[in-house]
């Protein structure tokens, strides 16, 4: 039976949201501690995921997916990201660019060779866009593919690769100059490349200030032949497929930092009930009960924004404003409450014997990844001055 039937979901989202929430309470939140200091995605959470079908949540049944809609994804982050931080960034990537170019762009062939594997969990995916030079800058790739008989040979370094050096498969964009007449951005192609192909080698793991359940790899593209059948929509396309799934992953990124900031509540609750000073309950000081009143508030607009941006996409309504707002709005909502959170605690809050400190340092990155807070606003902007 279904605890916490919320009417404003469908009766699949509301089972989605309660299965993650049981992952979170039972697998994530019991370890996450003890994973921080391995810096490594955990095979618990990996099969856990997998085992309920949240590996495949955006592909169809006819691939093993789970076929939810994207505010289930939306809230399935928003749960996991409560238990652990990092194991939600795998799931996103996971999930979002590391899936969702091959539906989108893949043949039969490609779609019936790796789709299942992904949506099951045999396979884990990574996404390889940014580079050393190249972040933001998605165009400035100097990653390249040449064409030898039939097969293409990559060459380039790719840099913070989450679960790089773990996935199975990765979707590389390279710059494969098939019209160097255009711009750069018309000039990128994207591969699907198995991790096991000579060639594809780890360079280095990266040390993080958080998220350790989801390392960051160097990848070291070498002399990496794969063949012409792994190339992933036509040459050319690579731009178009990469930033195609940013508005999914934005989504992804920003229902995460919703479940941080929903975590770090939830503690700041439970200890300002619990502490006592100066003959009150911390929550009893007109000052923190305003603070969290605060928090709170802060924390319901956020999650709007998110929940709308999914259900645009979820009626295939344009949703790259919303995705970037979400996005934006979210993530730098959510490190304000986290800090307010830490605050609440007093010196407590800075030990690593509490969440909230590896919570604080969890938050941090999401205004970092897929996209900085700064280039969210760049494209709201843009969307805005369309008109």
């Amino acid at each position: 039976m279904m605890i916490n039937m919320n009417p404003l979901f469908s009766e699949e989202e509301n089972l989605v949201k309660d299965l993650a929430q049981k992952i979170a309470t039972k697998v994530l939140k019991p370890n996450s501690n003890t994973w921080s200091k391995q810096s490594h995605f955990p095979k618990a959470a990996l099969d856990a995921f997998a085992e309920s079908g949240l590996m495949g949540m955006l592909i169809p049944e006819a691939y093993q997916g789970s076929n939810a809609t994207y505010t289930a994804y939306a809230l399935a982050l928003i749960e996991i990201a409560k238990g652990d931080a990092g194991c939600s960034t795998v799931l996103s990537v996971h999930n979002s660019v590391a899936s969702l170019p091959i539906l989108q762009f893949g043949d039969d062939q490609q779609k019936n060779l790796f789709l299942a594997d992904l949506a099951t969990g045999k396979k884990l995916g990574c996404f390889c866009l940014t580079e050393p030079q190249a972040g933001s800058d998605a165009s400035n790739i100097q990653t390249t593919a040449v064409k030898i008989q039939g097969q293409y040979r990559l060459n380039g370094v790719k840099q913070f690769i989450t679960v790089g050096h773990q996935a199975q498969l990765a979707i590389v964009i390279a710059h494969s100059q098939p019209f160097p007449h255009l711009p750069p951005s018309k000039n990128l192609t994207a591969f699907i490349v198995p991790t096991d192909t000579k060639g594809f080698n780890v360079g280095r793991i990266e040390h993080k200030m958080g998220q350790a359940t989801a390392p960051i790899a160097q990848i070291i593209l070498e002399n990496c032949d794969i063949p012409e059948s792994y190339r992933l929509g036509a040459e050319g396309e690579g731009y178009k497929i990469a930033l195609s799934q940013l508005e999914s992953g934005r989504i992804g990124i920003a229902a995460q930092a919703v479940g941080m900031a929903e975590a770090a509540l939830e503690e700041s609750i439970l200890y300002t009930t619990q502490r006592q000073t100066f003959g009150k309950y911390l929550y009893e000081h007109q000052a923190i009960s305003f603070k969290l009143a605060d928090m709170a508030t802060k924390l319901a607009a956020a999650k709007q924004l998110v929940l709308y941006a999914a259900k645009l996409k979820d009626l295939k309504l344009p949703a790259l404003k919303a995705a970037a707002q979400a996005k934006l709005f979210a993530t730098e909502q959510a490190e304000k409450i986290v800090s307010d959170a830490l605050q609440l605690f007093g010196g407590y809050g800075y030990l690593q014997d509490f969440a909230i400190e590896q919570i604080y340092r969890d938050v941090r990155a999401t205004t970092l990844y897929e996209g900085t807070s700064e280039i969210q606003k760049m494209i709201i902007a843009r969307e805005l001055l369309k008109h």
